[in-house]
């Protein structure tokens, strides 16, 4: 049994998220008591499976050169078996320093300066930020909300595929800001529009380990893409690694893989961060038990979130979260956009998330709200929202 209450000490970690400096950069002048619930990482302990692992490393007390050793290969195909119920093989594995890296090189490797890329939108803004950094133009392909829940707009992704030939579509299973969970059928027909188009499916799936409602879906399990299929993971989201900076693509295609690999060398991504791989290795053999109960322990607060809300604020109204522990919550009924909403909620009373506007495009009128903390963090945040957002 794993204490998620407990409070963590993360101003001596000096990380971005807690960090003063940092977010009166981003939001201006905050109270002391603020309560970040923005960027994208969890604030509770890692699993002491895992931290012995650590410790193992540090009292041999050498840091050397390391390299992808067997058990690398061997976690991340059981864990992709047994959690996500798919068959790869160790040659299609490849490391890479993160997964929004690795987006810079496949956008490196497969498009040139005027080549187009697709998306769905909102979404995670890197994928935008990693297309524009390399000159190549961007197709947003905008979601649906239908009965508060997104639906991917078929009939306008088929147009867009057809006139422009996207070299690359960036998509994120589970989404990223929704949580939305796609079906098997909606990555079948993705995939063989993709198909039509010679377009290769970059997927993310880093929040994968993070399911609440209904079961995730690899796109692994789809045989009709495998030659077409660039797929992006890590347990940084899953066991809050972010900081090791390791992660890995799975690319069934000899030839996409080789190509991807190459541009990986020119960018001298030859061996893994000593911790990154002790991490995942260990996270992925013996820390399932730890990812159950922080699951079970988000998915409360989530539904605390949810039921206070709507009981107290109903000017807002929260997009159901299947997965991951960042929930998207629409405020177009407060009259204020999404910079307001944002700034009230940091200025006035402290709590800190991020602006929907921020995801790309067709955001605004939404915040994201981090709910990877402590549960008296999301109580307190939820009375200071009813202060200045509730009804008066």
């Amino acid at each position: 049994m794993y204490n998620f209450d407990e409070v963590t000490d993360r101003i001596s970690e000096k990380c971005r998220k807690w960090n003063r400096e940092i977010i009166e950069k981003n939001f201006g002048d905050v109270p002391k008591d603020y309560i970040p619930m923005w960027i994208a990482d969890m604030d509770f302990k890692i699993p002491g499976e895992m931290k012995k692992a650590f410790n193992d490393a540090i009292e041999r007390g050498v840091f050397g050169y390391t390299y992808c050793y067997e058990e690398f290969y061997e976690a991340v195909i059981d864990w992709q078996k047994e959690m996500h119920g798919v068959d790869i093989k160790k040659e299609w594995i490849t490391l890479s320093y993160g997964t929004v890296s690795t987006i810079h090189y496949a956008i490196q490797a497969f498009c040139n300066a005027g080549d187009y890329i697709i998306m769905n939108t909102p979404v995670y803004d890197p994928f935008d930020a990693a297309a524009s950094r390399q000159g190549v133009n961007r197709i947003y392909n905008s979601l649906l909300e239908v009965n508060g829940r997104y639906e991917i707009d078929f009939q306008s992704l088929k147009c867009q595929l057809e006139q422009y030939r996207p070299k690359l579509y960036l998509f994120c299973s589970p989404h990223n800001p929704s949580g939305r969970i796609w079906s098997i059928e909606e990555l079948e027909e993705i995939a063989r529009l993709c198909k039509k188009t010679d377009t290769i499916l970059v997927v993310d799936e880093v929040h994968a380990e993070h399911i609440h409602y209904g079961r995730f879906n690899s796109v692994l399990r789809l045989e009709s893409c495998m030659s077409n299929l660039i797929l992006l993971s890590s347990p940084n989201k899953g066991f809050n690694l972010g900081g090791l900076k390791t992660s890995y693509s799975v690319i069934p295609d000899d030839s996409i893989r080789m190509l991807f690999r190459k541009m990986l060398e020119k960018n001298s991504i030859t061996s893994p961060n000593v911790f990154g791989i002790i991490g995942l290795i260990a996270a992925y053999k013996e820390c399932r038990q730890w990812l159950k109960e922080v699951n079970e322990y988000i998915k409360g607060n989530y539904e605390l979130f949810e039921s206070y809300i709507e009981k107290n604020i109903p000017n807002l109204r929260v997009m159901k979260m299947e997965s991951s522990y960042l929930v998207w919550v629409d405020i177009k009924s407060t009259k204020l956009n999404s910079a307001e909403v944002t700034s009230v909620l940091a200025t006035k009373v402290g709590v800190l998330v991020e602006n929907g506007a921020h995801f790309v495009s067709d955001g605004e009128g939404y915040i994201r709200v981090n709910l990877g903390t402590q549960r008296r963090n999301v109580i307190e945040a939820l009375e200071r929202m009813k202060k200045v957002l509730g009804d008066e």
